[in-house]
């Protein structure tokens, strides 16, 4: 059985499982987009800022009811801190070191909840002029309607 010290850590390593290092990574993105600091999160659900560092670094698992809190306080779906996971870190979990096919956890990550996409919308909002803001949102549609490739533009 491990305990609660050893929780998170890879199997016979002494290091933070990857996927734990991986989804504290995106707790950690989504508070610095929405300008949180670690003790304000920490006081929303219930942690001190120590607690929240070892959670962002993956020293410390996040459990389910934990998850679903940050979930909740950081505005994101709970899928969100496991989007963007290479294959290989998701290869890591206790399931796959046993031999459990990697595709019966594979899952198409939301474009709505990618980094890219809100510092894009972050940006966004922060242009003052509506205007400019309006043409910018414009030729954006356009882009996309027409399916330019971004290698090529």
């Amino acid at each position: 059985m491990v305990t609660s010290s050893q929780g998170s850590q890879a199997r016979g390593t002494g290091s933070p499982n990857a996927i734990d290092v991986h989804v504290g990574s995106r707790v950690r993105l989504r508070r610095t987009l929405l300008g949180m600091s670690q003790e304000k999160l920490g006081e929303a659900i219930g942690l001190t800022f120590q607690q929240v560092q070892k959670y962002e670094r993956g020293s410390n698992r996040i459990g389910a009811s934990r998850l679903f809190d940050l979930a909740r306080v950081l505005e994101v779906p709970v899928g969100f801190f496991f989007d963007d996971m290479d294959d290989d870190v998701a290869a890591r979990s206790p399931g796959q070191s046993r031999g459990a096919p990697l595709d019966a956890i594979n899952f198409e990550p939301n474009p709505m909840a990618k980094r890219e996409t809100l510092e894009l919308v972050r940006a966004y909002y922060k242009i003052q002029d509506d205007s400019v803001r309006k043409r910018l949102f414009e030729m954006v549609k356009a882009l996309g309607a027409n399916g330019v490739d971004h290698d090529s533009a």
